[in-house]
């Protein structure tokens, strides 16, 4: 009996203090391994190569794919934290409780700076569709990196103050050893949701009905023959297909994203555990996933970077001038 119960612990040494393991179905369990196992082996190697592909060739330097290059960073580190998520299926957190503070300030930090470059990437459109005369003077390169540099301190600063408490005192919630516990407190939790989940939600809406606004307004305009007023310079062909493929990046954020703050928010404990599993983190995962997929399919030039990485011609030299659009 007692070898019994000893399997039943996360720490069999520790049968006083040590947390049991979740007790569910194995059916169940081989199931979200699975799948989690995929999302991870799938997000991890294709968002590596959209990091390759923008980092390595010059010609995709433009602002919009920094851009698409910050998000990519984003999700290829939801990739490799999967990996925790997988190890704990059967609810034993065995990596300490410093390394569990880790992990979840780590993980909020993506997130935020996922939806603030979610943001950007909508403000970005808007310029371009909304502004046209304005965007290259205003939208270049050097600027996009210091925003995105500061998009993401931003999410490592706010993050780190809103959960220093567990930084400070690891393992403070724990109810026994072989859990991940982190508390966050009313006020800290209401701010995060403005900050992490309604503010950058409701800026993104705003500006994309605003582009979806004009480009109606420009379409009406050029099946009726109607010259557009010279105060109103109507957008290139690129730039609008450019934010409609941009378009479908930010539905599926939404689409992925929105569940999860709103578990978050109606949420009538402000303790959560590493070991909780929902359907809204799988759909949180799964968007890390499906970018790089929607790049495959509405972007010629990802595709033919994937084909110049895989077949080795990316080691030859000046290759990160080869002409990809």
């Amino acid at each position: 009996m007692e070898t019994l119960v000893g399997t039943e612990l996360c720490f069999p040494q520790l049968i006083n203090s040590s947390c049991r393991k979740s007790t569910r179905p194995q059916v169940e369990a081989m199931l979200i391994y699975t799948l989690m196992s995929s999302i991870c082996l799938l997000t991890v190697p294709l968002n590596l190569l959209v990091i390759i592909s923008i980092s390595h060739f010059k010609q995709l330097h433009t602002p919009t794919n920094l851009l698409l290059l910050s998000l990519a960073v984003s999700d290829f580190f939801v990739g490799l934290f999967i990996i925790f998520q997988i190890m704990i299926i059967d609810g034993c957190w065995l990596f300490g409780d410093l390394m569990c503070s880790l992990w979840v300030i780590l993980s909020s930090i993506i997130i935020s700076s996922s939806a603030g470059t979610m943001v950007l990437i909508s403000v970005d459109r808007y310029v371009a569709i909304c502004y046209p005369l304005h965007y290259f003077t205003k939208v270049k390169p050097k600027r996009v990196q210091v925003c995105v540099c500061l998009c993401w301190m931003f999410a490592a600063l706010f993050n780190s103050v809103l959960l220093k408490n567990n930084l400070q005192h690891p393992g403070r919630y724990n109810s026994c050893i072989g859990e991940c516990v982190v508390d966050i407190d009313y006020i800290a939790n209401f701010f995060d949701l403005i900050v992490s989940f309604l503010f950058p939600i409701t800026l993104i809406v705003i500006l994309y009905s605003r582009i979806f606004g004009v480009a109606v307004y420009q379409a009406r305009a050029m099946r009726s023959h109607i010259a557009v007023v010279t105060t109103k310079v109507t957008a290139k062909k690129s730039e609008m297909k450019a934010a409609r493929n941009l378009g479908v990046v930010v539905v599926v954020f939404l689409i992925c994203n929105c569940p999860y703050f709103c578990f978050t928010l109606t949420s009538q404990n402000n303790v959560y555990t590493a070991t909780s599993v929902s359907i809204v983190i799988w759909l949180f995962h799964l968007n890390s996933c499906l970018n790089p997929l929607i790049y495959a399919i509405l972007y010629p030039w990802f595709r033919k970077s994937i084909k110049v990485i895989v077949t080795l011609q990316i080691l030859k030299p000046d290759s990160c001038r080869t002409n990809m659009l």
